[in-house]
């Protein structure tokens, strides 16, 4: 449940990190030079709520913010230059098309004549305009360990780990029940001694009532309002906590739930492809929130005063609908790549993961194929806080047979930021190995598009992977020429130093102190994603 961890960690003033260059002298505009993680970052101010909505685009020099230096790549690097159109498909949830502050990016297909009910372009998918949706009319899901349980004991390894899995979630979920049914309590007596919807801390402070129920209330309150900070707003964050743990217990554990009866095909025949529908958002546009919000990362319109901004102007979105509330199919992902591909996206962003991928070979497949057609697979790392080298916590899917060795050269995986450089940024709940995540880019409270003209902060790798692929967007779109698996190396080799010490995993144990290890454990790179070096290097490498 990433997005109820809004947990604030305590800054530094000064952060003094051994091993990293010395703060960059005044540019000069012909010698271009790359941003490097300075000696010491002093915190300027409190983020104010107009940088927070937007700090993903800041600078680590200029605004002390880990940010992916996006607002002075566009001042310094792209005036006056012109880029070309590029399609990201977002394989997801689904994509609000109609959200205003989205409506002029997305993808439509010219081959398709609208709502004739003929497939014009012969693909297989009827008036596929803006997508493909291959959920149909199906909202929720199992999860895939739920699914091999379900299939009954074959002896397997895979079937005991999977059960053993099954019975700690479902204990878990139902800790998590109990707990979300108190909370909600506690916020209903808070609602009804303040006659308010949400509240902030200060309401609370202005809480004098000697009813013990009401005092107990008000201090559990204030405790989760000052480690949830400013952005959190009780009413719809409890709601929402609520919904996911009943939907833990209603659909994704639940044995008896077959969610993939809506769709109406065989999920076991790869080749049993004529399912689905066009509605790119699905039965219930509120559904397709995690989407929406993704492909409002990559492209909600800049500078238009709406909502946050986007990190790349020069993008059309194609949505694949292929993610359930649980875990997706193998069969919908490898086809929802494949299809992606084939209507030309060359970047597909893939904010979802699982733990057991009993048809992975499709998916490995629909990978080499997109390999093959030169298009970048940007992926979240998973919001689990492990180390993912560990065969144990391998997130599907992956570009590894062997969780060592790649088969291919076109999936970076992002682990996820928070906004506080030091031993702290890595966010708490990102996945993390040195071998398995490539680099990291902004993840905690993220501010985007949700549907319905909203707009809300989420956290997760799943914010991550978009901002990555927002900036390879950038480089695809001012240098196309560039190949997928140089996108790829330019977004890794052109990041921003993370300190040397940093902090990986939860901390559950709230009595001791984090322990910092080197950063060279936390990824491939022990970077983070960083847009105008990445443009830099992208130039230096297209003149070669």
């Amino acid at each position: 449940m990433s997005h109820m961890k809004h947990i604030k960690l305590s800054a530094f003033a000064l952060l003094v990190l051994a091993g990293c260059s010395t703060t960059l002298q005044a540019q000069n505009s012909a010698t271009k030079e790359f941003i490097k993680a300075p000696l010491a970052v002093v915190k300027k101010a409190p983020v104010s709520e107009n940088e927070l909505k937007r700090w993903s685009h800041l600078d680590l020099i200029r605004d002390s913010i880990p940010g992916m230096s996006v607002d002075r790549a566009y001042a310094e690097l792209l005036q006056g230059k012109t880029g070309k159109k590029v399609i990201v498909g977002i394989v997801d949830s689904g994509v609000d098309i109609e959200h205003e502050d989205l409506k002029g990016m997305i993808w439509t297909n010219s081959k398709e004549i609208p709502g004739n009910g003929i497939d014009d372009d012969k693909n297989g998918f009827i008036d596929d305009v803006h997508g493909w949706n291959f959920l149909g009319d199906a909202v929720h899901e199992n999860l895939e360990l739920t699914r091999v349980v379900k299939k009954g004991d074959d002896g397997s390894p895979e079937y005991k780990e999977a059960l053993a899995q099954y019975t700690k979630k479902y204990e878990e979920a139902l800790r998590d029940k109990q707990q979300s049914d108190f909370l909600l309590e506690v916020h209903k007596t808070i609602q009804k001694e303040l006659n308010k919807t949400t509240y902030k801390i200060e309401d609370l402070n202005t809480i004098t009532s000697t009813d013990p129920k009401v005092a107990q209330s008000k201090e559990i309150m204030t405790q989760i309002l000052t480690n949830a900070g400013p952005t959190f707003d009780p009413d719809s964050e409890l709601k929402e906590y609520s919904k996911q743990v009943y939907g833990q217990l209603n659909y994704n554990l639940n044995k008896e739930f077959d969610g993939r009866k809506a769709v109406g095909d065989n999920p076991e025949d790869i080749k049993n492809t004529r399912y689905g529908n066009n509605i790119v958002f699905g039965p219930d546009k509120e559904e397709a929130l995690h989407g929406t919000h993704v492909a409002g990362i990559i492209a909600q319109v800049r500078g238009n005063n709406l909502g946050g901004d986007g990190v790349s102007t020069n993008v059309e979105i194609l949505t694949v609908r292929a993610v359930p509330d649980g875990d997706e199919y193998d069969k919908d992902i490898a086809l929802g790549i494949r299809y992606a591909v084939d209507n030309g996206a060359k970047i597909i962003n893939g904010s979802f993961g699982k733990s057991f991928s009993p048809h992975k070979k499709w998916v490995y497949d629909a990978i080499k194929y997109a390999e093959k057609k030169d298009v970048l697979i940007v992926h979240a790392a998973g919001n689990d806080g492990y180390n993912i080298d560990e065969t144990k916590n391998i997130n599907y899917p992956n570009d590894s047979e062997d969780n060592v060795k790649e088969f291919a050269n076109n999936v970076i995986t992002i682990g996820a930021l928070n906004k506080e450089y030091g031993e702290t940024v890595v966010a708490g709940f990102s996945n993390f190995g040195k071998i398995n995540v490539d680099v990291f880019a902004p993840g905690e409270e993220i501010y985007a598009t949700v549907p319905n003209n909203k707009y809300k902060y989420l956290q997760g790798t799943s914010m991550a992977a978009p901002n990555a692929a927002g900036v390879a967007a950038l480089i695809r779109s001012y240098y196309p020429k560039l190949k997928a698996a140089q996108v790829k190396q330019i977004l890794m080799d052109s990041g921003v130093a993370l300190p040397s010490m940093v902090v990986l995993g939860e901390n559950h144990n709230p009595e001791a102190k984090p322990v910092a290890v080197s950063s060279a454990e936390s990824s491939r790179t022990a970077k983070m994603v960083n847009a105008y070096n990445a443009l830099l290097m992208a130039e230096k490498i297209s003149k070669k």
